[in-house]
């Protein structure tokens, strides 16, 4: 009877230093074990990845969401023109329509290349650079005017992009529509330079510009970049389909075509030979062979180079005259 009672004390006290340890770890708030810590790490760890908010990729920017601060004003530097970022989403046909619109091209492509054969049309139809400057200049008008409506206002750009935004670049939503670069760039050759260099200039930016596109897309990641957008298989399609495209329209369309009473002085350029003063000429197949190629080089050249951040547009029929007319300047 003594022993169990002397025993009752040590018991009581051992119970006691128990329950005092249980609530000291709940009541400390310094208290945690090392073993409780990595499993709520690893339970929260758990529980984002599987949570389908962290899981989930956000959605594309809609256009809706373009803050003001990025469109362009007649203020901003010559780059943001036309080499502004192309973040996909911004335009709802190309969600719509990713590969045949946003990744192919196709109905801006098909645009593009459809010009070169008016432009041959109306050539070999004797419409003169005279006649057709004063349209596209007033064609360009609206055009550019409506541009610049929609930098001022989003609500307009929206019903803008949801009318031709199947021929838009996403870079263009907040740049300068290609469009008016490219009236630019033909009013340009038409006015300044003779009119088979300029009918040529505008060939060369209808075609070798579709099919730099067309092949640096598909195959540009497999050759060398020369600069940002621009590739070997680019370039080399470029050259390609310029010196196809001269060596069809000096060889055939230019010779093909009739004189016409209103033909500006100086309309045709090409008289079929290449000489150099002092060391000879060639004619026939020969010299057309190698404007062709020196053709396709400037082709090749204008589309590749970056000139000041300026739209291809411009740069492609503008800097291929200047090429084409030097060469015959100085070799035909």
């Amino acid at each position: 009877m003594s022993s169990s009672l002397q025993s009752s004390p040590a018991s009581s006290s051992t119970s006691l230093n128990t329950h005092n340890s249980t609530s000291t770890k709940l009541t400390d708030p310094g208290y945690c074990s090392d073993t409780s810590a990595s499993s709520s790490d690893s339970l929260s760890r758990r529980a984002r990845s599987r949570s389908p908010v962290h899981a989930r990729k956000p959605p594309p920017t809609p256009l809706e969401s373009v803050p003001d601060s990025a469109y362009l004003t007649p203020s901003s530097i010559w780059r943001n023109l036309s080499r502004s970022p192309s973040p996909f989403g911004l335009i709802p046909i190309h969600r719509q329509f990713s590969s045949l619109i946003h990744r192919h091209e196709v109905p801006r492509k098909l645009l593009h290349v459809s010009i070169g054969f008016l432009v041959l049309h109306l050539y070999r139809t004797g419409h003169q650079p005279a006649s057709i400057t004063p349209p596209l200049i007033t064609a360009l008008v609206p055009i550019a005017s409506a541009d610049l409506l929609r930098f001022y206002s989003p609500t307009i750009n929206t019903l803008y992009i949801r009318c031709l935004g199947a021929l838009m670049r996403e870079s263009e939503v907040t740049g300068w529509n290609g469009v008016v670069w490219y009236l630019v760039g033909t009013i340009t050759v038409l006015t300044v330079f003779p009119k088979d260099i300029a009918v040529l200039s505008i060939l060369l930016l209808s075609w070798c510009d579709t099919a730099a596109s067309t092949f640096g897309r598909a195959w540009g990641r497999y050759t060398p970049r020369i600069r940002r957008g621009k590739s070997v298989a680019g370039s080399l399609a470029s050259f390609i389909v310029g010196a196809l495209t001269a060596a069809v329209f000096f060889g055939s369309i230019v010779p093909a075509t009739n004189t016409w009473e209103d033909d500006p002085v100086g309309a045709v350029t090409w008289a079929g030979r290449l000489a150099l003063e002092g060391v000879g000429e060639i004619r026939g197949g020969w010299a057309l062979g190698v404007i062709s190629v020196l053709t396709g080089l400037c082709a090749s050249a204008s589309e590749a180079v970056d000139a000041w951040g300026l739209d291809d547009n411009v740069v492609i029929p503008v800097l291929s005259a200047v090429g084409v007319w030097g060469l015959l300047k100085v070799f035909g």
